[in-house]
């Protein structure tokens, strides 16, 4: 098989959620401990951290690997879902995994998995696995594909389990309350492995400490640390960070969400270098060299990771930006953001996935906005027209589009260069507009 032959039998004949919703999801661990064992437990062979919450995982799994790599060390990173191309998914030290790989493994592998009917994102996971494994890696990053106890990525005993936030998304699965949420998330932490809580509140913060406590588990969290100080956006975009231990650091990714994030992975760091198991980060012999890295890493996360769709300018005439904030917990940021653009008009393209609380944002979004609604292609988008409905009804003005290409097209024509277009409300929107025009 090609590469495209290859993707294309692993997206179309194997359930995924990503694309199918509700009926591509499969619970329990059955299927990954046989890829599992088939493979010898690959990720045995390397450390690992493991990255879940509902929003900012993706952020904070890059950005953690961005600091390894500034420390030296050979970095796997497994993340989800891909914007452009599936290997974005797989990588070594910014690398994507290879065509040949991908195409190997499943040529290879095949005969074994197909029995099992395993979800795409069971072969994904025991491919990423195993390629670390092969190529020799220090440590992975492994971010968590939906929920965390029952999420295939959880059969890991890592180094650090980081959870960024709860709030609701995917509540179909992982409950209808906060708590209920927290404690899908909270499956991570294993025995005596500390735990970095991003956020926390009421609801939140018994079930994490609770569940750490019955690990033997040190549970650190983030917010009560406040180890980012102030941060400002820059101009030129990007973030400036003052912090207790860092000193001043410069962030390459904007969003006013990445302040949360940033304080996250600064916990994280500090946790890790306490820990004495890695001597560029060992804080009793060389405080001043895990600074130089984490500065090195925080300046430099998109171009040593290649993360896409975070507040992402794609043009600056007009202004163009895009992000995969998708949910109500993501949306109270980007609307926060979308009012502090200075602009003349603000054009945005809009979708979501049926399965989201779409009036939650709809909610939240600017009511002195024009809007292209749209759909991206996957099975679980919304059609443009019942968005549009559903949107009149929280005061937002807007046509309908079928293609998010063609909603983006027309949001240019009209556009004068002292307007914002915004791309954005999926992941799959986003995604689709990065394969159509960057």
């Amino acid at each position: 098989m090609t590469y495209k032959e290859t993707t294309e039998y692993l997206f179309n004949q194997m359930p995924m959620f990503e694309r199918q919703g509700a009926s591509g999801y499969k619970e329990g661990l059955y299927n990954t401990l046989m890829l599992d064992a088939h493979f010898n437990h690959p990720h045995r062979h390397y450390k690992t951290i493991h990255v879940a919450g509902t929003n900012g995982k993706g952020s904070c799994s890059h950005t953690m690997a961005a600091f390894f790599q500034a420390c030296g060390y050979k970095v796997g990173l497994y993340t989800s879902p891909h914007l452009k191309d599936f290997r974005e998914r797989i990588r070594i030290n910014g690398m994507p995994i290879s065509e040949e790989y991908v195409v190997k493994f499943v040529e290879d592998e095949r005969n074994f998995f197909e029995p099992l009917h395993p979800s795409f994102f069971e072969v994904t996971t025991a491919m990423a696995f195993k390629y670390f494994r092969d190529e020799q890696v220090d440590i992975a990053i492994i971010e968590v594909g939906l929920g965390g106890r029952l999420d295939c990525t959880n059969i890991i005993t890592p180094e650090l389990s980081i959870i960024t936030n709860i709030s609701f998304d995917h509540t179909q699965f992982l409950g209808n309350t906060l708590a209920q949420i927290a404690r899908e998330k909270a499956g991570i932490i294993k025995d005596g492995v500390p735990v970095v809580v991003g956020e926390y509140n009421t609801e939140t913060r018994p079930v994490f400490e609770e569940v750490a406590k019955s690990h033997g588990s040190a549970i650190i969290f983030a917010a009560d640390e406040q180890e980012v100080v102030a941060a400002q956006p820059l101009n030129n975009g990007g973030m400036m960070y003052k912090t207790k231990h860092f000193g001043e650091l410069v962030g390459d990714l904007s969003g006013l969400y990445q302040i949360k994030n940033a304080n996250t992975v600064l916990t994280a760091i500090r946790v890790l270098s306490e820990s004495g198991q890695y001597p560029q980060l060992d804080a009793n012999t060389n405080p001043n060299m895990i600074v130089a890295h984490a500065r090195d890493a925080f300046k430099q996360v998109a171009a040593s990771t290649g993360l896409m769709g975070r507040w992402q300018t794609v043009s600056t005439n007009p202004l163009v930006i895009c992000d995969t904030g998708h949910n109500v917990g993501g949306w109270k940021y980007l609307s926060e953001q979308l009012k502090r653009v200075d602009c003349r008009s603000k054009r945005i393209v809009f979708g979501m996935v049926n399965d989201k609380d779409i009036d939650g944002v709809l909610e939240l979004l600017p009511k002195d906005a024009v809007y292209y609604f749209t759909k991206a292609n996957t099975k679980r988008a919304l059609s443009e027209i019942e968005l549009q409905k559903m949107a009149i009804r929280h005061g937002l003005v807007g046509n309908t589009y079928p293609t998010v290409k063609q909603a983006y097209e027309e949001a240019k024509q009209s556009a004068s260069q002292a307007d914002l277009i915004f791309v954005g409300g999926s992941s799959y929107v986003v995604a689709d507009f990065l394969c159509a025009f960057v």
